[in-house]
This record gives structure tokens, sequence and C-alpha cells, in this order.
């Protein structure tokens, strides 16, 4: 199973306001790495990947959910989603949040991912950039 995971796709970050989320980070030395306004019925939210200390903070324009952090996910890079998807359930994961892998071909120049919760109630995405 390990074979698919390729690194730390990215950190999720919610923020009410996208515009002061991007300049905090510039100032600190991070970039904007592509930004991609909110759009239906793929993607629901304006989002932002910026650059920052040898990683990328994926910006999720939304209010902090109640009771929840204001970091909602995590994304691993993997070589095929649906590989290993597969490779985890076999291995017990059963905790998937949709039955199919979600395709957004104009969201960042395209990706694929798919999301399960961990035992603790983290979000962990599995990405393929296309």
């Amino acid at each position: 199973m390990k074979q698919h995971y390729q690194g730390l796709g990215h950190i999720a970050v919610y923020t009410a306001d996208m515009d002061a989320s991007i300049a905090f980070y510039e100032k600190i030395g991070g970039s904007l790495h592509l930004r991609a306004p909110a759009c239906s019925p793929e993607q629901q939210r304006e989002l932002a990947l910026v650059e920052f200390g040898g990683f990328l903070v994926e910006l999720i324009a939304a209010p902090v959910p109640e009771g929840a952090g204001c970091i909602p996910h995590f994304a691993v890079y993997v070589d095929d989603v649906d590989q290993a998807a597969a490779d985890l359930r076999a291995a017990g994961v059963d905790t998937f949040q949709t039955a199919e892998k979600c395709v957004m071909p104009n969201t960042f120049g395209g990706l694929e991912n798919w999301f399960f919760t961990g035992p603790s109630g983290e979000q962990i995405e599995l990405l393929k950039m296309l």
C-alpha cells in the first residue's frame, strides 16, 4: 500500500478572508501558487494554493465550522487514487466519504481525490494532480 504514497500534497486551512490570508502568507515568505474561484458543481468555494516552507497550504474560503478546527484535512499525493483506495479498503478502511473518487478537471489544472476519515475524525485526502 505505501508504494502509492508520493509525499505531502497540502495542508488545508479555512479562511474567512481569502485576500488577507494570501497577503499574510506572502508577507511571511510564501507565494501564491494557484487561485481558483468558486464554481459549481465541482467546486463550491474559492480555493488558493500558497507555497510556504517547502509545502503547499490550501486556503478554503469558508468560516470555520462550529466545533471544528481551522485545519479541515491534509492531502497525500498518490500515484493512483483508485488503487490506493482499493488497497486501503483491503486493509479494512471503510470510512471513505463518497462511493467514488471526485474528478475536477478545471481545478488547479485538474485533479482527482478521495477523502476518508482517520480514527480521530481527521480527514485524509488521496490526491493526484492531472
